[in-house]
């Protein structure tokens, strides 16, 4: 019979000449016979690679995935991928999901009941954020969990406003829309005023909440995923509770990326991916709802599988992918070996790497101030007279055909379309050599 165990082992034996620099599985690179059911926790990952070295750092982490290496994709923000350790266990998770199948769907695997082994992913996010297991619902992503906060916020009455702003998600935006038309809502947008200070996006919130005397609810993101701006968030937070306003935080790309705990942010609502910056499986996200705020928040269209005082029933509980989420603490785990500070230390050096070799270029534009703690990875650049969506666009579709560099074009600034990069943990400064040579080769694309 193959075990998980065994399984995993044999995908870590696999592994381990790959992997050479800087790191180990510590006992899994050896395929094991494992108990009868085949269910048992993985080896300790074990991360040794210098992480204060850019270079170091490179050769340590890059071995850690098997990614399509013909393009160079700068598009964490989407999907930051899965590190080889996490896709094996992934793998294992869904072989033994489809093994048990019902007998585990319907809580029934001896030793392994599905609500205890999900509650262990659960308690791992919320040890991740600094919060308790009964405050985090998983979801099917960021989107997911975010619909569920907006759509169901109980404390709305018909008149009230809802503010967004430019910098936010399309689609939390439209479920701030939704909020129009089932609840008599008044959509409030407006937009941040450019350079994107810090004293620009203080002031403009407060102008906001100012000009809103009936504001209730505000969707603040974390770090927008159009040009990369990481707002004061606390502070933001501060200002609209100072006037009764409740916020919702879009930390899709916050979660694995920013060091922060729900403390830090001062928010008592919070949605967020996994897929992205933890690299968790894909369609693996969570809600938090501070504890003593759950009954501000509705169960998802009358959800009574799960009680009232459960933030369960505030999710969708159709059936899911159980192996991506039993697979979370792993991804966890191997986070916490290579450090999340140091992980974002990285990813700003990788974008900093080809923001300073591009910015002497005339005309082009760099969204994001260099102010500190108003930047992670992400970045939103423009051409020299790069205009419209079209013209976005295009330029992506001749970054990708031309250079095999995957580069994305976002709508929906004020200011007009931008080009995103979004480095991962996969990407060398080679890569991010060849995307400065074609920004410096089409910089004239539209001049």
């Amino acid at each position: 019979m193959v075990t998980r165990r065994g399984f995993i082992g044999r995908a870590g034996g696999a592994l381990g000449v790959t992997f050479g620099v800087g790191l180990a599985l510590d006992g899994a690179v050896a395929a094991t016979t494992g108990p009868s059911d085949g269910w048992s926790d993985e080896a300790p990952f074990r991360f040794t690679g210098d992480m204060t070295d850019f270079e170091a750092a490179q050769r340590a982490l890059l071995p850690l995935y098997d990614v399509e290496r013909d393009f160079a994709t700068f598009d964490a923000a989407y999907y930051g991928a899965m590190t080889r350790p996490v896709a094996a266990s992934y793998r294992a998770y869904s072989q033994w999901v489809n093994r048990n199948n019902s007998l585990f769907l319907r809580n029934a695997a001896p030793g392994h009941p599905r609500d205890t082994e999900l509650d262990r992913s659960r308690a791992a996010v919320a040890k991740l954020l600094g919060a308790q297991t009964e405050e985090i619902a998983l979801s099917g992503g960021g989107t997911e969990a975010l619909y569920a906060l907006i759509a169901n916020y109980a404390l709305l009455k018909a008149g009230d406003a809802v503010i967004y702003a430019d910098v936010d998600y399309d689609e939390m935006q439209y479920a701030c829309d939704y909020l129009e038309q089932s609840r008599g809502a008044r959509i409030v947008r407006f937009s941040l005023p450019e350079p994107h200070t810090e004293a620009n996006i203080l002031a403009a919130y407060d102008r906001i909440l100012k000009e809103t005397p009936r504001a209730k609810l505000l969707l603040l993101t974390h770090l927008s995923n159009r040009n990369g701006l990481v707002p004061p968030v606390k502070a933001i937070v501060a200002m609209a509770k100072a006037r009764g306003v409740d916020v919702i935080l879009d930390s899709a790309q916050a979660v694995g990326h920013l060091p922060f705990t729900v403390e830090d942010t001062g928010a008592d609502f919070i949605g967020f991916s996994l897929h992205k910056w933890l690299a968790a499986p894909l369609g693996t996200g969570g809600i938090y709802i501070r504890k003593d705020r759950l009954q501000d928040i509705s169960p998802w269209f009358g959800n009574r599988i799960h009680g009232p005082e459960d933030i369960r029933a505030r999710i969708p509980t159709g059936t899911v992918d159980l192996a991506a989420r039993l697979t979370i603490p792993r991804a966890i785990a191997v986070q916490d070996a290579i450090g999340l500070k140091a992980k974002y230390r990285h990813l700003v050096r990788l974008r900093d790497y080809w923001v300073e070799r591009v910015r002497d270029i005339a005309g082009l534009e760099i969204l994001v101030p260099q102010e500190a703690d108003r930047f992670g990875a992400v970045t939103g650049f423009r051409l020299p007279g790069m205009k419209g969506p079209d013209g976005a666009k295009q330029a992506a579709k001749l970054f990708l055909d031309k250079y095999r560099l995957l580069v994305v074009a976002k709508a929906g600034l004020a200011s007009g379309p931008v080009l995103r990069v979004t480095p991962a943990l996969f990407n060398s400064s080679a890569e991010l050599d060849r995307l400065v040579a074609a920004i410096r080769a089409e910089r004239h694309l539209f001049t």
